[in-house]
């Protein structure tokens, strides 16, 4: 007999009970889209150009201010110092990163302060502990913080890159600015170096609150797309002249919403060069001196500033105004808190000192005074010294 066995009676008797040999399926008619599907298959081929129309002047304009303007603009980098929890070892981490553009030839670059701060552990704002600018060449070079105006939100970087690679924008004006006229924008949104978008000047004349609670006037609205990292990026007029550095977007969404605010380049004009060679904005010398938050909050002052020493003589002294004072046992009694300054409230001592940056030499200062439960108001006429305790710190 034959060892083999026929493969149908093999899958027969393998098979389990209740098994069915597999009844063979009709093939599924094709629809009438699938017929279409390949057929189109069939013939794709790469589409031909079509006739490409010169750009229009509008067009042409733009792309050779935005080729030229895009030298002048940098990529700002930041980390910060941070300490490892389990190793307790100090380390550099990302923090945050901004634009900038090159202000002058001798390898200064001027951005908002805020693109350079970084919070540490306890919430306190700070500069960061590294700070690098990419060129346009993709290049990144070291540099220094030079410069800061917390009135303006506005810093100043010594680049240390070769000269010949830092072209300045050309220097416009923000005064001759109206409403309806064409600007630009170019930054680093969400890292995304050297973006351009274009808008109108909507408003003029706004007033804007920065980081530091201090409020800048005249300040451009416009309606070009703004997005985190734009900050310290310029504002151009059609011509590519510098009519301001873009700041802020409207709080809605924390994106471009079609608001964006931008510091007018005439205060850069004036506040720019004096960072540069001072390192800070003079303020009046009035003679007496602020406690700090601490301070403050032990004698149980939430708002304002307390006025711990006042100088023997001084502008601040002829006018009254009261430093602490202590008692038998030598603890101090609270003398004047200041909360308000030219008719604006104020809160910390940070927003004070900003707030005196801003106005002119000689002008004649009125402050709101809590004293002794009251509110009570003090004229002071600044002095013509000013003590180096009064150079501002971040």
């Amino acid at each position: 007999m034959s060892r083999w066995i026929p493969c149908a009676l093999a899958m027969a008797l393998l098979a389990p009970v209740g098994y069915s040999a597999p009844v063979a399926v009709k093939p599924k008619k094709k629809s009438v889209e699938d017929m279409v599907i390949e057929a189109n298959r069939k013939i794709s081929a790469p589409r031909p150009l079509a006739k490409k129309l010169p750009l229009t002047a509008i067009e042409g304009s733009r792309v050779k201010v935005f080729r030229e303007a895009r030298k002048s603009v940098v990529y700002i980098s930041s980390a910060a110092l941070v300490q490892d929890v389990k190793t307790r070892d100090f380390l550099l981490v990302p923090a945050g990163s901004g634009t900038g553009f090159v202000w002058d030839e001798a390898g200064h670059v001027v951005t908002n302060l805020h693109v350079l701060m970084v919070k540490d552990d306890q919430g306190n704002i700070r500069p960061a502990a590294d700070l690098a600018v990419t060129l346009a060449d993709g290049k990144t070079y070291k540099t220094k913080l030079i410069g800061v105006s917390t009135a303006y939100d506005v810093a100043v970087l010594q680049v240390f890159a070769p000269l010949k690679d830092m072209r300045p924008l050309p220097m416009g004006s923000s005064g001759d600015l109206v409403v309806g006229q064409s600007v630009l924008a170019i930054g680093n949104p969400f890292g995304l170096d050297h973006t351009l978008t274009q808008g109108i000047v909507s408003a003029l004349g706004r007033q804007l609150r920065t980081l530091f609670d201090t409020t800048v006037p005249e300040v451009i609205q416009t309606d070009a797309a703004i997005n985190p990292g734009n900050s310290g990026g310029p504002l151009l007029d059609s011509g590519g002249r510098l009519t301001g550095m873009n700041t802020a977007i409207a709080p809605a969404t924390g994106a471009s919403v079609g608001i964006g605010f931008a510091i007018p380049a005439d205060i850069l004009r004036r506040v720019v060069p004096i960072l540069i060679q001072k390192g800070y904005l003079e303020r009046p010398h009035l003679g007496f001196e602020g406690a700090s938050p601490v301070v403050a909050q032990k004698l149980g002052v939430q708002r304002g500033v307390v006025v711990s020493e006042v100088e023997a003589g001084g502008p601040a002294a002829q006018a009254g105004l009261q430093g602490l004072k202590k008692d038998e046992a030598g603890k101090a009694i609270l003398g004047d808190v200041i909360v308000g300054y030219q008719g604006q409230r104020v809160d910390t001592p940070l927003q004070l000192w900003s707030m005196l940056e801003q106005d002119l030499p000689g002008a004649t200062l009125v402050f709101d005074v809590v004293r002794e439960g009251k509110l009570v108001k003090v004229t002071i006429k600044p002095g013509k010294s000013k003590p180096k305790a009064e150079k501002p710190t971040v």
